[in-house]
């Protein structure tokens, strides 16, 4: 079975909640990708701000064996970094994330990604 990582929408984000102290994909009804994507999108992905685990810890790209919280404001980046992929006019994991990723950034919220 390969890895892969997951990506949801937080509805209700809170500042002071540690997100990596439950496993909750079915909560944020995740969409899973195959993890090996991401060495591809690595370079642009260091250029994104996010959170590890908590607000309270900033950093850039992806946690890959973590919880990473994606703001509002780094979501087009990431989308324009998933549809630049030639890979996603074919797959329906990453057409799936791109929709997720339009609903995120229309409805100005988080995004949850769970590494492996």
């Amino acid at each position: 079975m390969p890895c892969v990582a997951e990506f949801g929408i937080i509805d209700k984000f809170e500042r002071n909640k540690d997100y990596s102290s439950d496993y909750e994909p079915q909560k944020y009804n995740c969409v899973s990708i195959d993890d090996e994507i991401l060495n591809d999108w690595w370079n642009e992905l260091t250029l994104i701000k996010t959170y590890f685990h908590c607000y309270s810890r900033p950093d850039f790209a992806l946690a890959r064996w973590g919880v990473t919280l994606i703001p509002p404001e780094s979501l087009e980046a990431f989308y324009n970094i998933v549809s630049k992929d030639t890979k996603s006019k074919s797959s329906v994991d990453l057409v799936d994330l791109m929709i997720l990723l339009r609903k995120a950034i229309s409805e100005n919220k988080y995004v949850i990604h769970y590494g492996v």
